[in-house]
C-alpha cells in the first residue's frame, strides 16, 4: 500500500491525513528522519514557514528530505510547504529546501483578512478548482524546468518541476480531492 508522510512539526497536518485517507491511502506523521526513509510521498502543509523551517534543520529533516527528493521522491508543499521548497524568497531571509526553481512572495495576497477563496482553472483539470489562499505567498520567475499548472493575476499558484509540486492554497481545507488525487498519481508513476 501507498504510504504518504505529512511533515508534522506544525500546521495543517490532521487535514492533509483525513484527505488521503478518504482517497485510500495509508497517511502518517513525518518527525524523525527515519519517518523519511518509510514513506512513498512527502507533503509539506501550510503553517508557518520560518517556524517550520527552523524546526526542519534543528530535527535534521532538512537534509533527510532533500537526500530522498534527490532519490526521486515525489513532494508536495501547501502554502508554507511552497515557500519552503522554493529556491529563492524575496525580501524574507528563512530555511528553504531550494529544490523548486522559483522565487516566492511571501503573504503576496496581504494580511490574514485579505485571505480570499476563488474558482481557478488548473492545467489537466476537466473542471475549476474552488482555492482556499490564507495569507499566501505566490511564485514568479520560473525556471526552464518548472510547469506553471495555474496562475492568478497576482502569481503562480500552483506549478509542478519534475515530482515536486507546490501550491499556495489549501487543497486540504475544502471537499475536492482532485489536486491531492493529483499528487497520488505522481507517486504511483
Amino acid at each position: 500500500m501507498m504510504k504518504v508522510g505529512i511533515l508534522a512539526l506544525q500546521g495543517n497536518v490532521s487535514e492533509h491525513i483525513y484527505m488521503l485517507k478518504r482517497l485510500g491511502v495509508e497517511a502518517v506523521p513525518v518527525k524523525t528522519p527515519l519517518d523519511i526513509m518509510n514513506i512513498n510521498g512527502l507533503i509539506i502543509p501550510g503553517g508557518e514557514s520560518t517556524t517550520i523551517g527552523r524546526l526542519m534543520e534543528r530535527f535534521d529533516l532538512a537534509n533527510s528530505i532533500k537526500n530522498r527528493a534527490a532519490e526521486g521522491m515525489p513532494i508536495y508543499g501547501t502554502c508554507a510547504g511552497m515557500i519552503l521548497l522554493s529556491k529563492r524568497i524575496r525580501d524574507h531571509e528563512q530555511p528553504s529546501l531550494a529544490l523548486l526553481d522559483v522565487t516566492v512572495l511571501r503573504n503576496a495576497f496581504g494580511r490574514q483578512g485579505d485571505s480570499m477563496e476563488t474558482d481557478i482553472d488548473i492545467k489537466g483539470f476537466d473542471s475549476p478548482f474552488h482555492a482556499i489562499f490564507i495569507r499566501a505567498p505566490v511564485a514568479v520567475e520560473p525556471g526552464p524546468e518548472v510547469e506553471v499548472l495555474a496562475s492568478v493575476p497576482e502569481g503562480i499558484v500552483f506549478l509542478r518541476e519534475k515530482k515536486i509540486i507546490a501550491s499556495s492554497f489549501h487543497p486540504e481545507l475544502g471537499e475536492d480531492l482532485k489536486v491531492h488525487k493529483y499528487f497520488l498519481d505522481i507517486i504511483g508513476n
